[in-house]
């Protein structure tokens, strides 16, 4: 599992380490590491034009050193010094004696236009809002010049902790981050800026509780997924209910249902009218047309795809003592009350746009903060939260880390594409799998599913479901 930890946590991390090492070790270890990333993306280093924007922190420390090293090996190498009576003294007498040269930041737009790279130390893990104008300045100057573009631990702009972008910021190729990932490198908008992150090792080890954020990776996946024992039978593995669809909407309730028929769960019992619609694609499903209340017996319920205006039918689901989902029109329709009341767990699944009406907020300000956005939600409703979009993050009602899905593609932004990760994510809550774990690994299968159906082409939300076994056996392989 990917873990990422907040800036204090990480300093206090480092601040243990440095008591144990000899002064400088640590960001020694930190300019090889980035040395050698930028090494690796040059291909050739001799001869390569490099800048290095220094500021006035161990960032710009570290690409000084970095740099270097760079020198040593051949390359032309510029430091710009945004703050120079401040600038790191030992790298800069490293920089000098390896053959690099400074310029002043009023002076440094030439040297940025002729380099093939460009090396962002201008403000470290600390820094809060965007960058300042003289900054600014230089990230658009490297923006017109279209070297690639590394940056120290983290783009210089973006907020570590929140991953929130709040004004000018600078956008890398690659990102070498130190001793731990930092949440702004796995969430949106900052996550965009930070382009490939590559993590460099440098000995720290963050207390694993005091982790903030998690990412799944395939081993973790495969160990959530539920799989049948010899004496399971459809009833053993779980029954997952879906009352979804209307007659202005009966494909929801279908894509819901192949979501679900693909999410571990023994069975699939559909409430609602598109009963026949249902039947014709998947003959399999149990249909009943006496609401949920008398369906029959299951172990977790999806609700609000395509519903309308039944908000009957959402209460009624709402109103059981198994988990429920609750994605969709059901998330306009539910009685706040009632969810925050509910003795079952309740999973949501809002994309942007939903999550800023439950929270009477604009659109805007939910993706300018997903983390606070998912965070709020998850503590307003005593509810899991799934918040859809360009990250998505899974919150749980008591705190602890929230989970960042790292699959998925742009393809994905899709008519009914949310129905299948609706049934796929309800299918293994009835499997047994706890509101956080179902909805991580549904958001995992369906971000990986996304992937397979487009590959690098439009795909339809019924693309996507057909691709689900073949996620499901690729983290299993």
């Amino acid at each position: 599992m990917r873990t990422a930890y907040s800036v204090e946590t990480v300093r206090a991390a480092e601040r243990a380490l440095m008591a144990r090492l000899p002064e400088g070790a640590l960001m020694q270890r930190a300019a090889a590491g980035l040395a050698a990333a930028c090494a690796g993306l040059l291909g050739r280093v001799s001869g390569s034009r490099v800048v290095l924007l220094v500021g006035s922190g161990d960032n710009g420390g570290d690409a000084l050193y970095a740099g270097a090293r760079l020198a040593r090996r051949g390359a032309g190498v510029t430091a710009v010094l945004l703050t120079p009576g401040r600038a790191h003294a030992g790298g800069l007498a490293a920089l000098r004696r390896a053959g690099g040269r400074t310029v002043p930041a009023d002076r440094a737009e030439e040297a940025i236009a002729r380099a093939r790279l460009v090396v962002d130390g201008i403000v470290g893990i600390g820094g809060k809002g965007g960058l300042r104008p003289d900054a600014a300045r230089l990230a658009e100057a490297v923006a017109r010049s279209g070297a690639a573009v590394v940056a120290v631990d983290l783009p210089s702009g973006v907020d570590a902790d929140t991953g929130e972008v709040r004004g000018a910021a600078l956008r890398a190729d690659l990102t070498v981050t130190f001793g731990a990932y930092k949440p702004g490198l796995l969430v949106d908008p900052a996550r965009e800026y930070a382009g490939v992150v590559r993590f460099v090792g440098i000995g720290i080890e963050p207390p694993p509780a005091d982790a903030v954020l998690q990412a799944l990776q395939h081993a973790d996946v495969a160990g959530l997924l539920p799989a049948p024992e010899a004496e399971s039978d459809k009833y053993r593995r779980g029954v997952v209910g879906i009352a979804a669809g209307s007659a202005r909407y009966p494909g929801a309730a279908v894509l819901a249902v192949s979501g679900a028929l693909r999410g571990g769960a023994g069975a699939v019992r559909y409430v609602g009218p598109a009963g026949d619609a249902v039947l014709a694609r998947f003959p399999e499903t149990l249909v009943s047309d006496t609401g949920p209340a008398k369906a029959g017996r299951v172990q977790a319920w999806v609700t609000g795809p395509g519903a309308g205006d039944d908000a009957a039918t959402v209460a009624e689901v709402l109103a059981t003592d198994v988990p429920v989902l609750l994605d969709a029109d059901g998330l306009r329709l539910a009685d706040r009350d009632t969810v925050r009341r509910r003795g079952a767990p309740t999973l949501m699944t809002p994309h942007a746009g939903e999550a800023a009406a439950l929270l009477g907020v604009r659109r805007e300000e939910i993706e300018a903060a997903r983390l606070a956005a998912v965070r709020e939600l998850a503590a307003v409703f005593r509810a899991t939260v799934l918040l859809k979009g360009s990250t998505t993050l899974v919150a749980g009602p008591g705190g602890g880390p929230v989970r960042v899905n790292p699959t998925g593609t742009p393809w994905l932004a899709t008519a009914g594409s949310g129905d299948v990760l609706s049934g796929l994510a309800g299918s293994l809550l009835a499997a047994g799998l706890d509101p956080l774990d179902a909805g991580s690994v549904a958001a995992y299968l369906h971000g990986l599913a996304g992937r397979f159906a487009a590959s690098g082409a439009p795909a339809g939300a019924h693309d996507v479901a057909s691709r689900i076994p073949e996620a499901w056996r690729s983290v299993r392989d």
